[in-house]
């Protein structure tokens, strides 16, 4: 059984997935920014009517930003009640094909939702983490033999809450990448966009060549 970490790698770059499993150990730690983001999740409603703690929060837009927002989605949000006050939050999830954490479990209606601390793209959700949320809601569907046709994507540095449909197109993506993460047993080729390269870990035994800050600069 694959973790949705993996699964959501394997949709990014094969390659880094063979390097994850070869040498677990690296980047498992969670770094302290990571950590911080992901908690203002949490503190959604405390952070929109605590001048203080929102100046203080690890945030990536201006206060008026994160609070227009904010108000925005709990105005537009059947699950706002739920997802700023969650039922159940770090919830070990264990699915057919796939098994991880959920940050936050929703139950009207049945939903997960999981906390991305990077910046969302203009619409939508990048395709890993879509990967990765249908495979949370799959595995929620799974245990609790109902069906999840919806997930919540939270990129609380930026105020941004997106909710996906389970759709055809998502479920596909899905199944091509655990297709591939079942599929790896040596090194796949690697990727040609350099970019996911810059702040990899294991870019140095991948053997890529990135373009240094002066060389872009020049």
């Amino acid at each position: 059984m694959h973790a949705f970490r993996d699964v959501a790698t394997a949709a990014y770059c094969p390659r880094k997935l063979y390097y994850r499993r070869r040498d677990p150990d690296v980047g498992e730690s969670i770094p302290d920014r990571v950590r911080g983001r992901r908690e203002l999740a949490f503190e959604y409603d405390r952070l929109v009517t605590d001048d203080a703690a929102l100046r203080a929060a690890p945030i990536e837009v201006t206060p008026t930003t994160f609070r227009s927002r904010i108000g925005c989605h709990k105005a537009g949000l059947d699950a706002w009640d739920e997802l700023a006050d969650p039922p159940a939050s770090e919830v070990m999830l264990e699915g057919k094909d796939a098994r991880g954490i959920a940050h936050k479990v929703l139950e009207t209606p049945l939903a997960p939702s999981l906390v991305f601390t990077g910046r969302p793209p203009e619409q939508g959700v990048w395709e890993p983490q879509s990967v990765r949320l249908v495979a949370a809601a799959l595995a929620l569907s799974w245990e609790r033999e109902r069906s999840v046709e919806r997930a919540f994507a939270e990129y609380p540095a930026y105020g941004v809450i997106r909710e996906i449909e389970l759709s055809a197109r998502r479920r596909s993506q899905y199944r091509a990448a655990l297709r591939t993460a079942e599929s790896i047993d040596g090194p796949p080729k690697r990727t040609e966009n350099r970019e996911k390269c810059q702040a990899c870990e294991y870019r140095e035994g991948c053997g890529v060549k990135t373009r240094s800050l002066r060389t872009l600069l020049s």
